[in-house]
């Protein structure tokens, strides 16, 4: 699970829906303060939200981008439905295409984890919407044995248990690591039991069992790409994510210090150098 350092956005950011042809989004949308120079949409991974990308839009607002941080269908605050039929891989990648649709400009896509293999099932549906993709800490098939595991173990519990109770369980097993923070478990534990179910199942088989489409992203013409990451992974190898770049011809970041989530890991270095590679583009 993500930890996001905060749920608070900063004064530039507010939080919002989104109205699309697919409903309504919960989003977090921070604007520079002039004329942006582009607009992001970033799509949070397994189990996270939108929150975790909030230390990322103050440098990046300064940085003269809008972004947009936004609950996928079934996310935190976000509703969806209870069958896991409506979060298969082509209906989360519609719903990224109609956010992007909505937003009414070309974006610049990027996807953590979960959300990274998301983006890139909607740039292959429809590459137009978009003026790059980013995958961060996101790999080209699906995730390392241990992880699969894991999920195995969260979807066979959430069989027979509410999502209340597997919260109680998993602190039992993993107490929270910072207790200082007044509020911020309780935040995290919110955001836990607001999440359906039924789009953890669904899209943690599918993390389970994701082909390598690396070759069918880099045969997307005139897409630029990024790949960037944390220099420990262990959802996948940093290996993995490097030979990833290589076949995909990608802009490749390592994140010193970081793990599988720069964003929350080095906010200030992640952001920088998601700016540099869009400032590229222009």
């Amino acid at each position: 699970m993500s930890r996001p350092p905060t749920f608070t956005p900063p004064p530039c950011a507010r939080a919002r829906t989104l109205a699309t042809r697919r409903g309504r989004f919960a989003v977090l949308d921070a604007r520079p303060s002039g004329e942006p120079h582009g607009t992001v949409l970033m799509l949070p991974g397994f189990s996270g939200s939108k929150e975790d990308f909030v230390a990322l839009l103050e440098p990046l607002a300064e940085a003269g981008y809008r972004t947009v941080a936004v609950d996928g269908r079934g996310q935190y605050e976000t509703d969806g439905p209870d069958t896991q039929e409506a979060y298969t891989r082509a209906e989360l990648a519609a719903d990224v295409l109609a956010q992007a649709a909505a937003l009414d400009t070309p974006v610049h896509l990027l996807g953590h984890s979960l959300g990274g293999q998301i983006s890139r099932a909607a740039v292959l549906l429809d590459r137009d919407p978009f003026r790059s993709l980013t995958l961060m800490s996101s790999g080209p098939a699906e995730v390392t044995p241990g992880q699969r595991e894991r999920i195995k173990l969260l979807s066979d519990t959430l069989a027979v248990m509410t999502m209340a109770q597997v919260w109680d369980l998993m602190r039992t097993m993993e107490p929270p690591a910072d207790v200082s923070t007044p509020g911020h478990d309780a935040a995290l534990r919110e955001r836990w039991i607001r999440t359906s179910p039924a789009q953890l199942v669904a899209t943690g088989a599918q993390l389970s069992a994701e082909p390598d489409r690396v070759a069918e992203l880099a045969g997307v013409q005139r897409l630029p790409l990024h790949v960037i990451s944390g220099e420990r992974d262990d959802v996948w190898p940093v290996p993995l994510l490097d030979a990833m770049a290589r076949r995909l011809g990608a802009r490749r970041t390592v994140v010193a210090g970081a793990e599988h989530s720069p964003n929350t890991d080095r906010p200030a270095e992640t952001a920088a150098a998601l700016a540099d590679f869009w400032d590229s583009l222009y």
